[in-house]
């Protein structure tokens, strides 16, 4: 063994110093491809820890090498890791690797990632596919949404897709169970995902029907969400409806649904403004104590008050 493989192989061995990891990371990259085969001997033929970290280092030092196969090559590989901390530790390091291959938005990526995700999703995958912003990747994000791990990027992943992924979005909800049925706690969330992606895409006259019908939902945010849809496309008598509803929701609501129905109330208040005015007579005919913790009351001044700061 001549001196530069020597020294990658010492170089190899600082990946699981705390100290010196990060700076093994830089030397590796500075001996060029010919780190590449150490590299990967480490990451495929290592054995996982719970202390990932060295582990993550070595992923990080193949895609700054341009080593495209070996990390694909990686994350085929089938792992099983019985320890649930081992198994969670190397996850972190699939997620890197997966992560790091956007740096190749080539067919071959975009074709193994989406065979992994089918097989195990993982958030490092989920965020990758999604800047493909690709139509055929749009129901394996659908499903993501019903993961805890997985929901935040697929949401993102679908707002990427943007507009193609609008009907498949639609779908979800004519599916959805509503006021007069049960739905299990992962479709309810898959369902208050959806509308969140919906708010950003646009909405047509067509969409009314299943919009309508979510404006009755038992579930205070998706019916909320459901108005801010609607009243992009209801006509002026509708609209006074939807205003009355997002009001009486009030008292049920948190405050981050509050914020959704102060922005609904602002950006319409030209038709709002009758029905607040009575909202005010209404609070106002009680004792001074009741209106002081009446949150109606409350969020209504403010919409007054930031309408006035619109002027």
């Amino acid at each position: 063994m001549d001196n530069t493989e020597a020294e990658i192989t010492k170089l190899i061995k600082r990946l699981e110093s705390l100290r010196e990891g990060d700076q093994a990371v830089n030397m590796l990259v500075a001996c060029g491809k010919i780190a590449i085969p150490y590299l990967r001997k480490y990451l495929l033929n290592g054995t996982p820890s719970h202390i990932y970290q060295p582990r993550q280092r070595a992923v990080i030092a193949l895609a700054q090498l341009g080593a495209k196969e070996v990390l694909m090559e990686y994350l085929s590989t089938p792992k099983n890791i019985s320890d649930p901390v081992i198994h969670f530790g190397e996850e972190a390091v699939e997620n890197t690797a997966a992560r790091l291959l956007a740096n190749w938005q080539s067919d071959d990526v975009f074709a193994l990632l989406l065979r992994i995700a089918h097989e195990r999703t993982l958030p490092g995958i989920i965020e990758t596919l999604g800047l493909f912003r690709r139509p055929d990747s749009v129901p394996l994000f659908i499903t993501a949404l019903m993961d805890d791990i997985t929901r935040n990027a697929a949401e993102n992943a679908l707002k990427a897709v943007g507009e193609q992924a609008k009907p498949a979005l639609m779908e979800v909800l004519k599916t959805h169970c509503y006021s007069e049925e049960i739905e299990s706690p992962s479709h309810l969330l898959r369902c208050r995902s959806v509308m969140r992606i919906l708010v950003d895409l646009p909405i047509e006259v067509t969409d009314w029907s299943i919009i309508e019908k979510l404006l009755h939902d038992n579930d205070p945010e998706i019916s909320i969400l459901a108005a801010r849809l609607a009243l992009r496309i209801a006509d002026r008598e509708q609209k006074k409806t939807i205003i009355k509803r997002l009001i009486e929701r009030i008292p049920f609501t948190n405050w981050c649904l509050d914020m959704e129905i102060e922005d609904c109330l602002v950006e319409y208040y030209d038709v709002a403004k009758k029905e607040i005015e009575e909202q005010f007579l209404k609070c106002k005919a009680r004792p001074v104590k009741e209106q002081a913790y009446d949150r109606v009351l409350q969020i209504l001044l403010h919409v007054q008050r930031r309408r006035s700061w619109m002027k």
